[in-house]
């Protein structure tokens, strides 16, 4: 399974965070929100597709987040869980964490926000378009095979 995120970046972008990375539909972004990447999403974790929700709350789906910018890319891979509630309307929460809150949609993450490949927050800080892809599978996927499901998806060329 797989959806795109489309947000914007913002000169408030700092991607320093050591635990989360968000995106939210929020139109403003504050220093204080050190782990939002983007904002005016058009979707929060309540407006993810049914399909999708349903194997994000699986314990043994594999989810990779792949983030592109420019033609920038970045991907982090975690875990779903039964306990997601996928409610807020507003957010999307990736952690390293085994936190749950009403907008994660992956926990246990190889990456928060201070891990983004910093090329791409420097492009955010000037607002460019953020891509979010959320991938699901029931097995380990390698990199070129997320890849290949994206550019199936929505056809855009990697650096």
């Amino acid at each position: 399974m797989i959806e795109l995120i489309k947000a914007e970046g913002h000169y408030n972008v700092r991607g320093i965070h050591k635990t989360t990375l968000e995106v939210t539909k929020d139109d403003y972004l504050t220093p204080n929100g050190d782990c939002i990447i983007g904002i005016n999403a058009t979707k929060g974790a309540a407006e993810l597709s049914d399909r999708l929700k349903e194997e994000l709350r699986k314990d043994d789906t594999y989810v990779y987040a792949i983030i592109v910018v420019d033609g920038l890319y970045d991907l982090i891979a975690g875990k779903g869980s039964s306990k997601f509630t996928l409610s807020d309307p507003n957010k999307i929460i990736l952690r390293r964490s085994t936190f749950i809150s009403d907008a994660t949609v992956m926990i246990n993450a190889n990456k928060a926000a201070k891990d983004v490949d910093r090329k791409i927050v420097q492009k955010l800080q000037k607002g460019s378009e953020l891509l979010l892809f959320l991938v699901t599978s029931d097995s380990a996927l390698k990199d070129e095979e997320i890849f290949r499901i994206i550019v199936n998806f929505y056809p855009i060329s990697f650096s």
